[in-house]
């Protein structure tokens, strides 16, 4: 037994060891500064901003207080629908805001939007710009000229800088639009355009040059640039959050170092916007608790990771104890249903760290827990099979009844047995009789001394297949016994 302890304390040592060798670490080069803007929409939970999301003066000032150690200004996409309580509130925190008015086919709501962001631009000095829209061409709800007039329409209205936000190609085809505003607000995007992450900062600082040549003399702003922490891959494009926070990590340097202007999308992930796609609620730098998702300075390690660790190597060890009450298990045996168990450790981890890491509406989660559900027994019929594998390939060998030491000895009543009684039992569902009276032969054949032969024919209500074989038992002795389980 102790040498089994041994064996599961080894096996469980080196599961943690194998956690600490496969932690993954990237290198990126530090940010020390304060970011000059991030997109900022206060909504939380998975429904949708236009149904029922409608955010709380004290959760916009909890965001802003937050966001006031990371960034010195905000951008917005809306001025109704509660998201007009943000300047004020940003104000209280030192922050300046770029306030949005989200444009799209209906009149009536576009009407609104506008009136709302013309009213918080004359009424919070901390407002610094006006975006009409965004990507409301590349939408197609709208044409760059009905676009062009609700931009005049706000530029007659504010004294603050005005622009729509648009793709950095829909600047480029329409250079009409980049005249009628004040500074161009161009999106780069490259997980979109099927750059992979080593190539997006490269892709970012290509458009903005583009731009300047196209527009010499405008102002331009990357008013849009991230990368999504989670999701499916784009072809070359693959989400995830080493890639996230490096890409960011690589970009701000970047563009620190040649004076770009730029906004980070975004500070927070929105789960709602699952109708983006797999990666739509993950693009913010904050996740929906609003905690750091990466560190800007130092090496890029899954912040997380040792949790994750610690549950694999206790789950792991939870699952081999069972071990302990097998009888004389050998040592090769216990290694392997301890690597087993620690397997399944391992796996719980890399289910938590899915369910932990990620959003769910109601039906992916019911699906996932139900999946998890019917999983669990399947692991652990799993576990009993690896369990008799490892006893017949590892585990002692059978220790044999009858040895040739034994002196041969009748098994009669009342006289020394030597032999231990044998009970063999055959099964048979509408078996042919002649085979079946064959095989009863073969075992009446047998000389072994203390046996019984007990045939059971299941479910075989037709007589031409059991009268015959309960004959023959008759006929072959006490030793066979006849069972018709109806």
């Amino acid at each position: 037994m102790r040498a089994v302890v041994a064996v599961l304390l080894f096996v469980t040592a080196a599961h943690a060891a194998l956690w600490g060798l496969l932690q993954e670490k990237q290198s990126a080069p530090d940010f020390r500064g304060i970011l000059p803007s991030v997109s900022y929409a206060p909504f939380e939970g998975t429904a949708h901003p236009d149904v029922d999301n409608i955010p709380s003066i004290e959760k916009i000032r909890a965001d802003l207080k937050k966001l006031s150690t990371i960034t010195r200004a905000i951008r917005m996409y809306s001025s109704t629908g509660g998201v007009e309580l943000v300047p004020p509130i940003a104000a209280e925190f030192g922050l300046k805001v770029t306030v949005g008015a989200w444009i799209d086919k209906n009149s009536d709501r576009n009407d609104r939007e506008i009136d709302s962001a013309i009213n918080l631009a004359k009424r919070n000095s901390n407002v610094i710009g006006v975006v009409v829209g965004n990507e409301t061409i590349f939408r197609g709800e709208q044409k760059v000229e009905d676009l062009i007039e609700l931009i005049k329409r706000v530029k007659k209205s504010v004294n603050v800088p005005v622009t729509t936000g648009e793709i950095w190609n829909i600047w480029r085809d329409y250079p009409q639009l980049a005249n009628s505003v004040d500074f161009i607000a161009a999106h780069v995007l490259p997980y979109w355009e099927n750059f992979t992450d080593k190539q997006a900062v490269d892709q970012a600082v290509a458009m903005f040059q583009l731009l300047r040549d196209q527009f010499p003399g405008k102002r331009i702003m990357i008013a849009e640039f991230g990368w999504p922490s989670q999701g499916y891959n784009l072809r070359n494009a693959e989400p995830g959050p080493f890639e996230q926070a490096s890409v960011l990590r690589n970009f701000v340097t970047r563009a620190d170092a040649i004076g770009m202007d730029y906004n980070i999308v975004e500070a927070i992930d929105q789960p709602w916007k699952f109708f983006e796609g797999g990666v739509g609620p993950y693009w913010g730098i904050l996740n929906a608790d609003r905690e750091p998702k990466f560190s800007w300075t130092g090496p890029i390690v899954n912040e997380d990771y040792w949790k994750l660790a610690t549950i694999a190597v206790l789950v792991g060890l939870f699952m081999s104890l069972p071990i302990l009450r097998i009888e004389s298990p050998t040592a090769k045996q216990a290694f392997v249903l301890s690597a087993a168990a620690n397997g399944v450790g391992a796996w719980t981890a890399t289910v938590f760290s899915y369910w932990a890491s990620h959003y769910f509406v109601f039906g992916s989660a019911f699906a996932l827990t139900l999946g998890l559900i019917l999983l669990a027994p399947l692991v652990l019929i799993a576990m009993a099979r690896i369990d008799e594998i490892a006893a017949v390939a590892f585990g002692h060998k059978p220790r044999r009844l009858i040895t040739k030491s034994v002196a041969m000895a009748p098994a009669n009543v009342g006289e020394a047995v030597a032999f231990p009684k044998v009970s063999i039992h055959i099964p048979a569902y509408y078996e042919p009789v002649e085979m079946l009276k064959a095989t009863l032969d073969a075992v009446s054949r047998l000389d072994y001394p203390n046996f019984e032969c007990v045939c059971i024919i299941n479910n075989t209500p037709d007589p031409e297949f059991w009268q015959p074989i309960q004959d023959h038992c008759r006929a072959l002795g006490e030793r066979f016994k006849f069972i018709n389980a109806e």
